[in-house]
């Protein structure tokens, strides 16, 4: 992990400290080595109540930029959810082979989820690549297409050296792959990772993937009953003015 990024918290108000310090508890308990198979442990208070579990300073971290080409969905969604993952994250590529796709079937596509990738490289170098690669292919409008082939079965065994960036690229559709190679190399690169990856410190996660659905923390690659369960408490508590 580079070392120039920083771990310090965000400046958070009390109650959304003690929201991160939750994220952070959960983060290390699903993928602590006697963590039981469920992962049920890593869930902050997911339960049909649409405020439980919520915090408001950290519903805020949806950026609802409606051009970020990290995101998909409407920027004026009634539910956000913030994605922190690592591209390396075996658990995080189950999630966006067998839980992604529900999801944005079954609410981005009716309008109700906006999902926005933070990248999260916490493995090292090839990790970072991988990031900053992601985003490059995000400068030409194929961030998700990229996400799809990196995360494909077998790809991180294949590693993310820099010929092989260049393959699933070209896989992803990138048209311009020189301008490809420029970007990966960039340092608004590199700002925008870094950017992403404090963000994630500073709310004490530890492990990936870790998310935020309207504030609400959820750690690990859960059941989809847990996201569609926190999707649907976040929708009911946006339509009651919750948000």
């Amino acid at each position: 992990m580079s070392s120039s990024v920083s771990r310090k918290p965000l400046v958070l108000g009390a109650g959304v400290l003690a929201a991160a310090l939750l994220l952070g508890y959960a983060s290390y308990t699903a993928t602590r080595p006697d963590a039981p198979s469920s992962r049920s442990s890593s869930v902050a208070d997911a339960s049909a109540d649409p405020l439980s579990g919520a915090y408001p300073g950290l519903e805020k971290l949806a950026r609802r930029d409606a051009k970020d080409p990290l995101a998909v969905g409407r920027a004026d969604a009634p539910v956000v959810m913030v994605e922190y993952a690592d591209f390396q994250c075996g658990y995080c590529g189950k999630f966006a082979r067998d839980t992604e796709p529900e999801l944005m079937k079954k609410y981005v596509d009716d309008g109700t989820l906006r999902i926005e990738w933070r990248n999260f490289p916490i493995f090292g170098e090839p990790s970072e690549s991988a990031a900053r690669a992601a985003w490059a292919a995000g400068q030409q409008g194929r961030f998700w297409q990229f996400h799809a082939a990196a995360y494909a079965e077998g790809a991180k065994e294949r590693g993310f050296g820099k010929d092989r960036l260049t393959v699933l690229a070209r896989e992803a559709g990138v048209g311009d792959l020189d301008r490809f190679a420029r970007d990966l190399e960039s340092d608004a690169a590199r700002q925008a990772v870094t950017k992403d990856q404090e963000e994630a410190y500073g709310l004490g996660a530890t492990s990936t993937p870790s998310f935020l659905i309207n504030g609400r923390p959820i750690a690990g690659a859960q059941p989809i009953e847990t996201f569609t369960e926190a999707i649907e408490a976040a929708k009911k508590s946006a339509g009651e003015g919750g948000r």
